[in-house]
């Protein structure tokens, strides 16, 4: 059966509270959208790519697990960088002759720690005054190599050898620290990443029995391991 056609005269219902609604209700959303833009909108600007930073330093395991936990860092993948050979080998490079270094790649977030905070982070964990290799670890592979990506990362490279300098009252060329533009770096085998971690008790003996700790303690004094502003003058005593 259907519905009686509308007859002229006939009174519809009154809509004008429903249109009143609805308007409101478009008004409120817009505003909603409008305030949404401007919150998330300074957030994408500010959130600036992730940086890579790479550095020899000795073992890889201490290195990596000594800048991984640093804020700002999201991550740190042990390498080798500095040779001429294609993907070595941790058994090539160990045994000489490839050029490379054990190294560290660094992946960083420039709005929670710049590269330059990066570098003292890095000159603390290091003997910057051995240009046999690191603490227990002797060789060409195991020599303090920063490798910077880029003309900005290598003026602050070099900006950071001579504060470091100052810091330790020693000439510049008593550190021995090799500034060499990277080229290229290799992952190493996966039993080397994340070490400190997975092998907890054989690292922690290890890192012992090398005497990297008290190496640091003894170049560095209480600024040691940290990523404190640089000082001139050698660190005072206890």
């Amino acid at each position: 059966m259907r519905a009686p056609p509308c007859r002229a005269g006939s009174r519809l219902p009154d809509r004008g509270p429903l249109r009143a609604w609805a308007a409101t209700l478009r008004h409120g959303l817009l505003i909603l959208g409008l305030i949404a833009l401007l919150t998330l909108a300074p957030l994408s600007a500010a959130a600036a790519p992730l940086q890579e930073a790479v550095f020899a330093g000795g073992c890889f395991w201490c290195l990596e697990h000594d800048l991984e936990v640093q804020s700002g860092v999201v991550e740190a993948i042990s390498g080798y960088s500095g040779g001429r050979l294609e993907r070595p080998t941790y058994a090539q490079v160990s045994a000489g002759g490839t050029g490379h270094q054990e190294a560290v790649l660094v992946r960083f977030d420039p709005a929670q720690l710049s590269y330059a905070a990066l570098l003292r982070h890095y000159w603390r964990q290091i003997d910057p005054l051995d240009a046999g290799g690191q603490f227990c670890d002797r060789g060409d592979s195991y020599r303090p190599v920063i490798f910077p990506r880029g003309s900005e990362q290598e003026l602050q490279a070099r900006q950071s050898l001579e504060s470091a300098a100052s810091e330790l009252a020693v000439p510049v060329s008593a550190l021995k620290v090799a500034i060499q533009p990277l080229d290229r770096f290799w992952p190493a085998e996966g039993y080397h990443q994340n070490y400190a971690e997975r092998q907890a008790i054989q690292y922690t003996y290890y890192r012992w029995a090398c005497g990297r700790d008290r190496r640091l303690d003894a170049v560095w004094g209480p600024r040691a391991r940290s990523g404190v502003p640089w000082t001139a003058g050698p660190a005072p005593g206890p």
